[in-house]
């Protein structure tokens, strides 16, 4: 089915630079997004990240290993 999507010059500009970006034609990433919103998986949006707070002993130094740093992660 063909609709007509009135999109604004600057939206226009960066879909179409993210579609030569990704190598795919606008219309292919119009309808992924559309697919991925229906689906309940939204795009995420940008915004801050949540970090694991590690505690030191001796604030302003911290040494961490590989090893360590799994553990923290992935308990």
């Amino acid at each position: 089915m063909r609709t007509t999507v009135d999109i604004p010059d600057p939206i226009y500009r960066q879909l179409k630079s993210k579609a030569a970006v990704k190598g795919c034609s606008m219309k292919d990433l119009i309808l992924r997004g559309v697919q991925a919103e229906l689906a309940g998986n939204p795009v995420p949006k940008k915004g801050r990240v949540k970090l694991p707070l590690i505690d030191s002993k001796q604030p302003g130094s911290l040494k961490l290993t590989n090893q360590m740093i799994n553990e923290i992660l992935f308990p």
